[in-house]
This record gives structure tokens, C-alpha cells and sequence, in this order.
């Protein structure tokens, strides 16, 4: 990566996905089902998929212990993303078990008691935040399980202003609340105050409709509530609600919406992060990389950039697992449609 080029740095974790593999069946008795080991985690999925894109993009993350790192490692490089932000880790890495409701949506179970990504301290993340960040992912499990929740929520305070800011909140229950969640410290009101904190000095934020449902039960109207996201501070908030149009809120404007590309799904593993590298590459190329360029930029050229992310999506819907499309793959695409 050329030195000083504008870069979206994405901080966050890396997981190994297990993914199932029906066709290899369950053995005789039904009790040995099969699973392939994939690459995973949203800052993972982000960073390769906005590499895939050709973006600029840097990836920090905390590089767990065991044979399944060298892996993740290999996955972001093969993408064109620049791994020197990587921290060597005496923790293990994170492993999510991943089945497939009949819809084809995910379904988790995940190991990650004392797991690498939630150790981060302020001055890791001090001696790896590239100077050339212009553009700074963070949220999902790492960004509000502590201890390193508060290390993240320290930097962003500390580039907001100086860098446009994004947060996806990525909301996994299991994580969040719950015995599971308890063993990792966290429960419903510390996960949404470190949030509320990040969203604080956030310039974007991508939502999803499920995330909504445990954040505020019972907040039924999802566009008054994207609406009322943007007014908490955001100067962009795009609210996903699976293949629903997509709701694109910005404070003192009235709400936008977007219908998404309709293709085959094979499952939408990685859907909502490979929309955001899509939106974030997007926001970059246009040279919004900070707040002001992003309240100065036209509805009309918001809503092109809005609809490239969804497509991306959408191509990686077609495909099992996290498996984002490359620049030439989506640019095919859209003359294809």
C-alpha cells in the first residue's frame, strides 16, 4: 500500500467459521456431521471485502494462538489487505459454529471465553493505527465486549473529527446477553452503553433490523427509528432489514429508501459486512473522509454508492459463506443488470 494514500482501517475481530456441509451427510448414525473451516468475523469480512473492491484498506486485529491464524492471516493478504496491524496474540483465536435456518440465515454457536480479539489495550492500538487513516471501521463483538471495548471506544474519541468514523453494531445475543455473554461480561445494559458510546462519535452507522429488535424491543416503525438514529448523531445511518428495501436516514432530510438486487440466495453469511466495505470503498473513493464531506455529498451520488454496496451484497449472497465479489465480478454485474 502506497505510503499516505487515504486508507480505510478496519479494527475488529477475526473468527474461524464452521460452516456445515450437508451433502457430506452426518455418518451412519447421524452424530458426525461435517464442517468446513472458513475465514470469518466482521472487521475480516469487511477488510477482505473492500480489498476485493480494490479499496485502500488496512486491517487491525489481535492474531490469536493455533494452527487455524496462519489462515486468517493468508485470507486478508490474498484479498490485497495490509496486514501490518496485526497483533500476535497469547489468547486463542475465536470459532463460531455456524448452521443454517431454512431461510438461509445463520444460525451461531460460539467459542471465544478468553479469545484474542476482546484484549485490546490503548497502546496495541496506538502503535497500529495506520497515520494514513482516513476512514476507521469498528463495532461488532469486539467493539462492545470488554476489556478492549474501552481501548476502541478511547480511539475513536480520539480520531473523530480527524477521520470519518463508522460503527456496526452487529449485534450476536449469545455475545451480548445471556449465560453465554455473562462469561464474557457482558449483558443488555453494558453492551448498549458501550455502544450509545460509539455511536456518539460515529459519522456512519449500519444497522440492521435485527440488531434493532434486541437494542430496542418493541421499537416497531423502522423508519421513524432510522430516522431517530440519525438525530442521535450520525450524519448517515443505512438500516438493512434482510431483503427489504434499505433505509437510508441523514439528520434534516427526509428518509431515502432502496430496493436491493434480487438473486439467488445460497445463505447470507457476510451480507451485512460485504454492504458496508461496499458503502465505506464507496465513501472513500468519493474523497468523504470526513464529516463535513459527507454532509456536503448530493443525495443523488449517496444513493449510487448506496446501490453499488448493495449489490456486492447481493453477489455474496449467491455464494456459501463470507466469499465477497471482486471489483471485476461486480462491475460485470451492473452491466449484466
Amino acid at each position: 500500500m502506497p505510503s499516505g494514500k487515504p486508507t480505510l482501517c478496519v479494527l475488529g475481530e477475526l473468527v474461524v467459521d464452521l460452516l456445515p456441509v450437508p451433502e457430506a451427510g452426518a455418518g451412519p448414525e447421524g452424530t458426525a456431521p461435517r464442517y468446513v473451516a472458513r475465514p470469518g468475523g466482521n472487521a475480516l469480512n469487511v477488510a477482505v471485502a473492500a480489498g476485493r473492491l480494490g479499496a485502500p484498506v488496512a486491517l487491525l486485529a489481535r492474531l490469536g494462538t493455533g494452527p487455524l491464524g496462519a489462515a486468517l492471516r493468508r485470507h486478508a493478504e490474498l484479498s490485497g489487505v495490509d496486514v501490518s496491524g496485526f497483533v500476535q496474540a497469547a489468547e486463542p483465536v475465536s470459532l463460531a459454529v455456524i448452521g443454517l435456518r431454512p431461510d438461509g440465515a445463520p444460525d451461531y454457536g460460539f467459542h471465544v471465553n478468553g479469545a484474542a480479539d476482546w484484549q485490546w489495550t490503548d497502546a496495541e492500538l496506538d502503535s497500529v493505527l495506520p497515520d494514513s487513516t482516513a476512514v476507521l471501521h469498528v463495532g461488532s463483538i469486539s467493539g462492545w465486549t470488554d476489556p478492549g471495548a474501552a481501548a476502541i471506544a478511547a480511539l475513536v474519541e480520539r480520531l473523530a473529527g480527524r477521520a470519518l468514523i463508522s460503527v456496526d453494531p452487529n449485534i450476536r445475543p449469545p455475545l451480548a446477553d445471556g449465560p453465554v455473554g455473562a462469561s464474557l461480561g457482558n449483558d443488555r445494559a453494558g453492551v448498549t452503553a458501550r455502544l450509545d458510546r460509539l455511536v456518539a462519535r460515529a459519522d456512519v452507522v449500519k444497522v440492521s433490523a435485527e440488531d434493532l429488535e434486541w437494542l430496542e424491543p418493541g421499537a416497531g416503525d423502522l423508519d421513524g427509528t432510522a430516522q431517530r438514529w440519525a438525530d442521535r448523531g450520525p450524519a448517515l445511518v443505512l438500516l438493512t432489514d434482510g431483503g427489504a428495501p434499505l433505509r437510508i436516514a441523514r439528520p434534516g432530510r427526509p428518509l431515502l429508501h432502496r430496493e436491493p438486487p434480487r438473486v439467488e440466495v445460497a445463505d447470507t453469511v457476510g451480507a451485512g459486512d460485504s454492504l458496508a466495505a461496499g458503502l465505506l470503498s464507496g465513501l472513500l473513493a468519493a474523497g468523504v473522509t470526513d464529516r463535513a464531506s459527507l454532509e456536503r455529498l448530493p443525495d443523488e451520488r449517496l444513493l449510487e454508492i448506496v446501490d453499488e454496496a448493495a449489490l456486492v451484497a447481493a453477489l455474496a449472497c449467491t455464494r456459501v459463506g463470507a466469499d465477497p465479489p471482486t471489483r471485476a465480478e461486480v462491475d460485470a454485474a451492473r452491466v449484466a443488470r
